[in-house]
This record gives structure tokens, sequence and C-alpha cells, in this order.
């Protein structure tokens, strides 16, 4: 299922996804159904307002993902999912568009916020990537705030890390395993968490961040495709700003994020036809369930997947937010 949104003028825009998988009406209550769309709205409103006064793309970026973390509906920052040995290690990444500047971390543990640590590592460690204790000490040098690893933790996540444990469900992504706990249908293929925002801002500059807390029950050190530059985060000014959530393997086999920018860039196609290019057909092959959110240099937004449903929503300066849940929408 996909979405479109072109805009008639080049405006600043925002979008951003809170994760796919299955996620179906029959199996969520209308109070967490109304949680979940009134967050996403809460945090558009917030990026329409600094669009409209003129803040640079990676700083919309930055923040919209940020929020995100920071609400423990989503995986990413709190509420994080537990890995199988019931900790927790997030990873993310932003990049630039204006000069493909970027930065990432992986395996962090103690950084409340790891997008602020991977813009950190973008703007100040002269690298692209650091991993674990590493990475956290660096952040700590840069002033971001350090918490306890139990800081991530929720009574939710947990259960879901019981109940991936005791079946034969093995490694479980976020929503399908939210749907576990609550007994409602669990579709094997399609089960995944993430966070992600991509942005056109008032001056043409695109950026996009990328966060996670990975996979429910998943091997300690597992690195998917959220804080790989190309796979699930990628902006180039010259074509497009993408963020990915799905089966974080399989979008690192296809260079998901960067494969959108190079079929528009070289291969002429458009933002809808390369993003549906790569969802709907480079995908599936290597098992890539999951979708991606994007926008070009012109402001026309697309926001796809290939699962029940996908937590997204996006919004212009000025305008107000347009948020989705399931496939119909």
């Amino acid at each position: 299922m996909t979405a479109s949104f072109p805009t008639a003028l080049p405006r600043p825009v925002l979008a951003l996804h809170g994760g796919a998988g299955t996620i179906r009406r029959d199996s969520m209550s209308a109070e967490m159904e109304a949680s979940y769309r009134a967050a996403l709205k809460v945090i558009l409103a917030d990026g329409a307002e600094r669009l409209s006064r003129g803040d640079a793309a990676m700083d919309v970026a930055v923040e919209a993902v940020r929020r995100l973390e920071e609400c423990e509906l989503f995986n990413a920052g709190k509420g994080a999912v537990y890995t199988a040995d019931e900790r927790h290690e997030l990873d993310a990444s932003v990049m630039d568009g204006r000069d493909r500047s970027a930065g990432a971390v992986a395996g962090v543990t103690r950084v409340r916020n790891p997008v602020l640590a991977a813009r950190a590592v973008m703007a100040h460690s002269g690298h692209v990537m650091l991993i674990g204790p590493a990475a956290e000490a660096f952040a700590f040098e840069q002033g971001l705030e350090r918490v306890e690893p139990t800081w991530f933790g929720t009574p939710q996540r947990l259960a879901q890390l019981r109940k991936a444990q005791a079946s034969a469900m093995g490694q479980v992504l976020d929503h399908d395993g939210q749907q576990a706990v609550a007994g409602g249908p669990i579709d094997e293929k399609t089960k995944f968490g993430t966070v992600g925002a991509v942005v056109r801002d008032a001056a043409g500059h695109l950026a996009a961040a990328t966060s996670t807390g990975g996979m429910t029950n998943k091997r300690p050190g597992r690195v998917g495709d959220s804080p790989i530059l190309g796979a699930g985060c990628y902006a180039d000014d010259r074509s497009v700003a993408v963020s990915c959530t799905g089966t974080g393997e399989a979008f690192i086999r296809a260079a998901a994020a960067h494969e959108v920018g190079a079929l528009m860039r070289i291969g002429g196609m458009s933002l809808a036809e390369a993003a549906s290019r790569v969802v709907f057909e480079e995908l599936p092959p290597v098992g890539g369930d999951g979708g991606l959110i994007a926008v070009d240099a012109l402001g026309n937004v697309w926001l796809g997947f290939n699962t029940e449903g996908m937590y997204r929503g996006w919004v212009e300066a000025g305008g107000a937010p347009v948020v989705g849940v399931y496939r119909d929408e």
C-alpha cells in the first residue's frame, strides 16, 4: 500500500514514520489507535511550525525523531525493545542532503537520544559511524544526556520479550510483538519497528533521520539497516531524502534508501516510480517486508509499504498534519 502527496509548488514539508508491520484494526483497541494518531499529529504540528519559521531540514528531522524517541509507543529510545539478554541496544543515523554529510551510532545503551548522538558524530567526530561504548563516550563528551539502561524499558516491551522467548516466534520486531502480547494475530513476515523523518526545508535542502531499538529477542550485537547510510537512511539534494522501516538485513542487501535516489538521479524516474519500484519490486525478492518515507527536491512526498500497515504522517509548513496507520488509508 502506498500514499503519495505531490505538491503543486515546492514547499517546506516533513514526513515521518513510526514503523511498519502487521497493524490491523481488529487487533488494536480504539484507545491505542487514538494514542498513536495523536502522538504523530503533535510531532508533525511541531515540525510544521519549525518549517514555517525557516528552520533547516536537518534541525527539523532530528527534532522530529528525538520526539519519537521520547514516546514509548514507538521502538526507539524510551520504549525500545529488548535483546535476548534483556538489554537495549539502540541505533540511529542522520544525513544532510546539502553535502551528503552523515553520522550514525550503533549498539548504544546509555545515550538518552541516539539521534542526537548520530548528529554529533556527523558534526564533531570527523567520522561517519561510531559503535558501542566508544560511541557513548563520544556522545557524553559532547554533553548529551546519560541515562541508566533501565530507563529505556517498559513493562509492555518486557512482556513482548517473554512472549517471544516462550514461543517459536524467535526474533520479533516491534508492532507484531505488541499484538503478540495482546493476543492478536501474528504474521511472522511483517513485524517491524523503527522511527524516521524526512524533510525539505524552505531553502530547498533535504535531510533524513532514522532511529530504532532493533528487534525483540535479537542476538546481542545485531545491527540492522537503521544506522547504515544508503540502507535505512539517505539524503541528497539532487534527488531525495529517505527513511526506511522493515527487515533490516534485506534493506541492507538492497541498499534500499540509496536505490530510490539512484533510480531518480540516474534512472530518470519520478519519486513515486522509484520508491514504488524499491518497495514492491526490489525488496520482496530478498525478503524485504516493510516500507519507507521519502521527499524529493520539489517537496513531493511518498509514504508506502508492502505490509499490513505503517504508522506515518506528513505536513507542509503552515498546513494541517495528515496521518495514517492502515493499508486502506
